[in-house]
Order: C-alpha cells, then sequence, then structure tokens
C-alpha cells in the first residue's frame, strides 16, 4: 500500500477469526479506509473469495486502484455510505453476504490529513467531511447554528460536560468573525473551558472535535440505518463484526444485536406472545473484545476499541 495512505488495522486478526472467513465466501467491508481488513478478507476468503469493499472517500477509493490490483478479480470497490449497504448490494445483484466487517473509527490518513479539517492538532479549515462531495461543513455549523443547537451537538455527541460554555462563546467569537480555522476553534474552547478542567484528561478540544465530525457526516443516523439493514443481507449462519471508538457508538451497537437477538418482549403474565417479535441474531460473543496491550502500544488510537459480533440464524 502507498505509505502516503498508511493505516494501523484495529483488532484485524481477532474480527477475522470471528467472522469465520472461508474459501469462497462472499464479504463486505463496509469502511474500507486504508484497506487492512478488506485485504485480509481477501486472503482468508481465497482463492475464490469476493469481497465488497465500501468508502465514500476518493482517495481511499485511488488507492485501493492501487493497492488492489493483484485481487482486480475478486474486489469490488463501492464508493459510497455505509448506510446504503443495501441498495449497494442489490446494485451488483448480490442478495445475501457471508460476514461484514465495519470499522467505526475515523482512518489514520483522514486524520492525518492536515487539511481536511478532522484534527484540532494541525492547521486547516474546519471541513470534516468524510465525502468531500457533501454539502454541509464544520465551518457551516460553528457559524450559522444558534447557541441551544451547538450545545445540543456537543453534549450528545460529544459528551461534553461544558457543551453550554463553549456553544455560547462561540457565538460571542463568531460575531466579530467567522470562526473558519481549527486552530481558531481550538483557541475559543480552551477560553471557554475553566483552566483547572482542561490540566486534566484529554485535550480540551477532543469532544467538541468529534461530536463536530460525527454531526456533519451524520454518523449516528449513517450507523442506525446500516445496522437495521443488516440482518436481511447475510446468509445463514454470515456475521456481523462492528468496531467502535467511543461510547456513543457502542451503545447503539449493543442495544441493538441484544434486540435482535431477542425472541419475545412480551410482559411474563401474558399467557402466549403477542409482539411476534422473532430473534434474527444471536450474541457470538457476550462482551466485546478489547484490543491487547501490545496493540495499544502500537496504535494508542486502539485503545477505545470495542469489537461486537452476532450471526445471523
Amino acid at each position: 500500500m502507498d505509505a502516503g495512505f498508511a493505516h494501523h488495522t484495529v483488532l484485524l486478526h481477532e474480527t477475522i477469526d470471528l467472522l469465520q472467513v472461508h474459501s469462497g465466501g462472499v464479504y463486505v467491508d463496509g469502511t474500507m479506509g486504508g484497506g487492512g481488513h478488506t485485504r485480509a478478507l481477501l486472503e482468508a476468503s481465497g482463492p475464490d473469495g469476493t469481497v465488497i469493499a465500501i468508502d465514500q472517500d476518493q482517495v481511499a477509493m485511488d488507492h485501493a486502484k492501487v493497492w488492489g490490483e493483484p485481487w482486480k478479480d475478486h474486489l469490488i470497490l463501492v464508493k459510497g455510505n455505509f448506510r446504503d449497504i443495501k441498495i449497494h448490494l442489490q446494485t451488483l445483484g448480490i442478495n445475501r453476504v457471508d460476514g461484514i466487517v465495519c470499522d467505526l473509527g475515523v482512518s489514520s490518513p483522514q486524520l492525518d490529513r492536515g487539511e481536511r479539517g478532522f484534527s484540532y492538532q494541525h492547521e486547516a479549515l474546519l471541513d470534516m467531511r468524510m465525502n468531500e462531495v457533501g454539502t454541509v461543513t464544520a465551518r457551516d455549523l460553528l457559524n450559522h447554528r444558534d447557541a441551544a443547537e451547538l450545545t445540543k451537538i456537543f453534549r450528545d455527541y460529544g459528551e461534553e460536560k461544558w457543551a453550554a460554555r463553549v456553544a455560547e462563546r462561540i457565538v460571542q467569537e463568531r460575531k466579530k468573525k467567522p470562526i473558519e480555522t481549527t486552530t481558531e476553534l481550538v483557541e475559543v474552547i480552551k477560553a471557554a473551558i475553566p483552566a483547572a478542567a482542561r490540566r486534566t484528561g484529554p485535550h480540551p478540544a477532543r469532544r467538541i472535535f468529534q461530536a463536530l465530525r460525527i454531526a456533519v457526516n451524520d454518523e449516528l443516523g449513517a450507523l442506525e440505518q446500516l445496522l437495521a439493514d443488516l440482518p436481511d443481507c447475510l446468509n445463514k449462519g454470515g456475521r456481523i463484526a462492528m468496531i467502535s471508538f467511543h461510547s456513543l457508538e457502542d451503545r447503539i451497537v449493543k442495544k441493538f444485536f441484544q434486540w435482535e437477538a431477542t425472541d419475545c418482549i412480551c410482559p411474563p403474565h401474558l399467557p402466549k406472545c403477542v409482539c411476534g417479535h422473532v430473534a434474527r441474531l444471536k450474541l457470538v460473543i457476550r462482551k466485546p473484545v478489547l484490543p491487547s496491550d501490545d496493540e495499544v502500544e502500537m496504535n494508542p488510537r486502539a485503545r477505545s476499541a470495542k469489537l461486537r459480533i452476532a450471526e445471523r440464524l
């Protein structure tokens, strides 16, 4: 792979092992990124397997055409959002597949390419669009949403304790001039959060930047739509591997898996089931798989990763 798109794939071996990838199978990598999981799926399903790799980032697509050349007869690249996985498969004439993996983290190349505006550590315009032809940028949200809307974004998507203070400070500052860059936003955040709070914990801008990225890309809405369609996209015995990096995503995945693994939700006093709810999945593991200490030491971004696996009944 091109060094310019280097990426440390999180929980790679655990994911492939628990998906039970087999030769000749058909698999989907819903978040291709640097292609780590995609290539592992191609290798494990060879020599006759097929892997559909989805990504909305054109840079990822361009690099995949290079590193994917040895597997060109077994790799199908789809530029799009994983929320439309059912439509993507139907377009390809594929009804069901044997396994699906989605790594919900932002790829390292996206974070590290300063011009994309994802990182509070790089000077850049506040963009944060994963799909660069998307219409709404972080800059748009910051300069046009009112304090109440910004507070909700920071609180709901970033779980930021000082959400209201940061939102109010943003509204004050943008009256003087629009907030255009990552460094300008970082300074506003630092000015809004009390000094004592800034001295402990992670970087004071981390949660705000996370919240903006989620809002710009409708990440949680996309995840919920993806999950709703996943069971219909799997063959019997096919497995789903979901890797999340923050509690909001993991909570959504956990609750969905639990719901789809439950047969009846009627009150126990009823003589028979009237809800009609039938389980479509079973939990392969009860608790999430976490990265090893060695993996976290090699790739600190892996420290918050959680892998959950479910199987189609």
